[in-house]
């Protein structure tokens, strides 16, 4: 059994919106990562990853993306507290908001970064770094 997270890859003036994870997460605390959450269950639903990566970006960090998502990569990897997780990540534009940390146990800080300043920084793990190569891969002209 695998928990399902998704993630958004979310670009704006050739910068991404980049997330310094909680210091009080069980994963990865202190690393930088994208913005994302778990896919909670509401019975049987159409588009449920879509929805989930929408409300979780607005919940986390106050951000609307549009509804335009492109699938960028998946992976699947064992938490620091031993949960098998399915991740997805998303290709997201913004729409609207002003990012910042709106729940303090899942975000320190938010950052918009280059591409080379998350590739040459110290706490981008090599996931983020990848996501980030595979995003800039798939972004489509005119995004």
């Amino acid at each position: 059994m695998f928990i399902v997270n998704v993630e958004g890859a979310i670009r704006k003036e050739n910068k991404w919106l980049i997330i310094e994870r909680s210091k009080k997460e069980e994963h990865a605390a202190g690393l930088l990562s994208l913005v994302g959450g778990k896919v909670e269950s509401d019975g049987q639903s159409a588009d449920i990853l879509e929805r989930t990566i929408k409300r979780e970006i607005l919940e986390v960090i106050g951000v609307k993306i549009k509804d335009r998502l492109h699938y960028v990569h998946s992976s699947i990897f064992v938490s620091d507290v031993g949960d098998s997780v399915l991740n997805l990540v998303f290709l997201c534009e913004y729409d609207s908001g002003s990012a910042s940390p709106l729940i303090q146990d899942e975000v320190e800080e938010v950052f918009w970064l280059t591409t080379a300043e998350i590739l040459n920084h110290p706490m981008a793990p090599i996931y983020l770094k990848e996501s980030i190569n595979l995003a800039e891969k798939v972004i489509p002209n005119g995004y």
